[in-house]
C-alpha cells in the first residue's frame, strides 16, 4: 500500500541577511512526511534543521530572511505563498511545533492553564467552562502530576520536564494533524527525556498525528522515529529508515554522528570528534582496566583534597501570610571524599540536590550544616577575606556559558578580570600574554582576543567559560552540568580538552550532570544522589556495570543506546 503524503518539502532554499550580503543556508533540500509517521531530523547546531522546520509553520525570521525557491505543500496547499493572516488558521490548529526550551517559550506572566486555554479560545468554539475542563484533560493527557495545580501555577513554579509537557499540552490541544518537536528533550533528565519520548509515541498513535521530530542526537532518534534524514550544513545527506541509519550508515558524517558519543563499554583516551573522523584522524587508543586501576592505587594512596561531613542545605519557604514556613532539605547529610587528580562524578535527576552541593562546595550558598574540609581546613567557617583567597583554589564551569559571561565586555577582558583581581600579575601586558596562552590551550587564537561572546558559537563559548576558569589555576574545579546542552561532536571536543587540561596542569573535577553516558566516561569514582541523600558511592564502571540500587538501574535503563 502507498503511503500517504501530509506534508512535501521540494527543493527548498533558504538565505539569511548579512551585512547586505545574501548567505544560503538551506540548499534545496527536498523530503515527504507522511501519515501517522514519526521523522527523524538529525545533525548539529547550524546543520539548517531547526530554520527548515521554522519554514513550514511562517516562522523565519522577517526582513533578514526569506524562502528563496521551492515549495511546502501540506494537504495541497504551498504554505511559502500564505500571508501573516492565512497563517493563523494553520499554526496552532493544523501544524503544531514545541519548541526546544520551553523556559523561554511559555509567558512567564501567565499561569500554565491560561496559557493552554488560550489556543483553545483562538481556535474552538467551546465555552468557558469546556476550555477549563479540556485544558485539565490535556495536563491529565500529558500525565501532569496534579493537573489543578499545574494549571493554575505560573512556568517558574514547575520543573523542566513539568514545562515541557505544558508545552506538549499547548501543542496538541487542537489535534493538529503535524506535529513539530524541536529539540524537546535537550538538558532533561533521562529519565524525564524517556517519558516525553513514551508519551509522544502514545500520543501519536492515540491520534494518528504526524510527528516531525528534530535533535542531534542520533541515539534519541532511534527510540521515537520511523524513518531519519541527516542534515549537514544545509543539505539532506541521508536518509533512510531508522534500522538502516544505524546498521548501515551510508554518509561519512552519519557515521561520525554514531562514533562521537561516549561508549558505555569501551573508555578511549580520546573521544572522536566529527572533523577526526571525517578527516581520518581518530586514534582508538583504550584506557584498560589495569591501566585504571594503577592511576587509581596513585591517586587514592594521598589524603584528600576535600572532604565533605554530613553536610546539609535546608531551605525554608512560607507558602502564605497565614500559612506556616515549610522546610525542605534540598542536601541531606551527604559525605564523601575528593582526592587530587580524580574526576568525581555527581549524578541524578533534577531536583536531587546535586548542583545545590555544588554551590555549598563552592560557597557561594552555605550549607545550614556538616563541615566541607578543603586541604584540611573547614571551608564553612573562613571570613570575607580569606573567602576570597579561596576563590582562587575553587573555580566552576557553568552551564550556559552564554549567560555566565558579560555581553559588553570582550572574551580576552573577562579572562583577564579574575586574573586582576586575585593580582597573579605585576602588568596588564603579562596579564595579556597569560590569557593568549590560554586561548591557544582551550583551541582558539589570539585573534579571539578583542571579540565578544555573541560572535561565538556554543562551543566555542564553553571554551572561553573553561579558559576564564583556569586563569587562575585552581586546585579544584566544579564543572555544573557544563556540556549537557552541546551538540555531541561538540560535547567531544570539550570533554577531550577537559581530560587533557586535568592531566597537564593536574586538575580536580566535580563532573555533574544528568547524562550518565558522559559522566561514566569522565569519572573515577561516581556519586549518585537522590532527595537530597547519597544512593550509591563507587567506581564509575562498577556501578553501571552492577547498580545495587533500583533508583541507579533506573538512570542507566533511561540512557537512549541505539539500536
Amino acid at each position: 500500500m502507498m503511503k500517504q503524503n501530509i506534508l512535501s518539502i521540494k527543493d527548498l532554499s533558504i538565505s539569511f541577511f548579512s551585512n547586505k550580503k545574501e548567505i544560503e543556508i538551506i540548499h534545496s533540500i527536498s523530503y515527504d512526511l507522511y501519515k501517522n509517521e514519526i521523522l527523524g531530523i538529525v545533525g548539529e547546531s547550524g546543520s539548517g534543521k531547526s530554520v527548515s522546520s521554522l519554514a513550514i509553520l511562517g516562522l523565519l525570521p522577517k526582513k533578514i530572511s526569506k524562502i528563496t525557491s521551492g515549495s511546502i505543500i501540506f494537504n495541497d496547499e504551498d504554505l511559502t505563498q500564505l500571508t501573516s493572516k492565512q497563517f493563523q488558521t494553520i499554526r496552532g490548529k493544523k501544524i503544531a511545533m514545541i519548541f526546544q526550551e520551553p523556559m523561554s517559550s511559555l509567558n512567564p506572566s501567565m499561569t500554565c492553564g491560561k496559557q493552554v486555554e488560550e489556543i483553545l479560545f483562538q481556535h474552538t468554539s467551546l465555552s468557558k467552562k469546556e476550555i477549563k475542563d479540556e485544558t485539565l484533560l490535556l495536563f491529565e493527557k500529558v500525565k501532569l502530576p496534579q493537573p489543578e495545580r499545574v494549571y493554575s501555577s505560573y512556568p517558574h513554579e514547575i520543573s523542566g520536564g513539568q514545562k515541557q509537557r505544558v508545552m506538549i499540552a499547548m501543542a496538541i490541544a487542537c489535534k493538529p494533524e503535524v506535529l513539530i518537536a524541536d529539540e524537546p528533550t535537550t538538558a532533561l533528565d533521562v529519565t524525564v527525556q524517556k517519558d516525553i519520548i513514551s508519551l509522544l509515541k502514545d500520543i501519536q498513535q492515540e491520534t494518528s498525528m504526524s510527528i516531525v521530530f528534530i535533535t542531534h542526537d542520533l541515539s534519541l532518534i532511534s527510540q521515537i522515529a520511523n524513518r531519519v534524514l541527516v542534515m549537514y550544513k544545509g543539505d539532506i545527506v541521508e536518509q533512510n529508515s531508522v534500522s538502516s541509519i544505524f546498521n548501515s550508515p551510508q554518509h561519512d558524517y552519519t557515521k561520525a554522528l554514531i562514533k562521537s558519543r561516549p561508549s558505555l563499554d569501551v573508555r578511549l583516551e580520546t573521544l572522536p570528534t566529527i572533523d577526526a573522523i571525517l578527516n581520518n584522524n581518530v586514534s582508538n587508543n583504550i584506557i584498560t582496566k589495569d591501566m585504571r586501576q594503577l592511576r587509581h592505587e596513585t591517586i587514592y594512596s594521598k589524603a584528600p583534597l576535600l572532604e565533605v561531613i554530613n553536610v546539609e542545605k535546608e531551605y525554608i519557604s512560607k507558602p502564605g501570610w497565614f500559612s506556616k514556613p515549610e522546610s525542605f532539605k534540598a542536601v541531606d547529610g551527604v559525605s564523601f571524599k575528593v582526592y587530587e587528580g580524580e574526576t568525581l562524578g555527581l549524578v541524578g535527576e533534577s531536583g536531587c540536590g546535586k548542583s545545590t552541593l555544588g554551590n555549598a562546595i563552592l560557597q557561594l550558598d552555605k550549607a545550614t550544616a556538616g563541615q566541607i574540609l578543603f586541604r584540611g581546613t573547614d571551608i564553612t567557617t573562613l571570613s570575607a577575606s580569606q573567602l576570597k583567597l579561596l576563590r582562587k583554589d575553587i573555580q566552576i564551569i557553568f552551564q550556559d556559558p552564554y549567560s555566565s559571561l558579560n555581553p559588553r565586555i570582550t572574551v580576552g577582558n573577562a579572562i583577564m578580570e579574575p586574573m586582576k583581581v586575585h593580582k597573579l600579575y605585576a602588568t596588564d601586558e603579562d596579564c595579556r600574554a597569560r590569557t593568549i596562552e590560554i586561548l591557544e590551550r582551550v583551541g582558539l587564537s589570539e585573534s579571539y582576543f578583542n571579540r565578544y561572546p555573541h560572535e561565538f558559537s556554543g562551543g566555542q563559548r564553553q571554551r572561553i567559560g573553561i579558559a576564564r576558569t583556569i586563569a587562575l589555576n585552581p586546585k579544584l574545579i566544579v564543572c555544573d552540568e557544563s556540556v549537557s546542552a552541546l551538540d555531541i561532536s561538540v560535547q567531544a571536543q570539550v570533554l577531550n580538552l577537559l581530560n587533557e587540561l586535568k592531566d597537564n596542569f593536574g586538575f580536580t573535577y566535580i563532573f555533574i550532570s544528568h547524562d550518565l553516558a558522559v559522566v561514566k566516561y569522565m569519572s573515577d569514582q561516581l556519586l549518585v544522589m537522590n532527595k537530597g541523600q547519597v544512593e550509591e558511592l563507587d567506581d564509575a564502571d562498577t556501578i553501571y556495570s552492577s547498580p545495587k540500587k533500583e533508583y541507579t538501574k533506573k538512570l542507566i535503563n533511561a540512557i537512549p543506546k541505539g539500536l
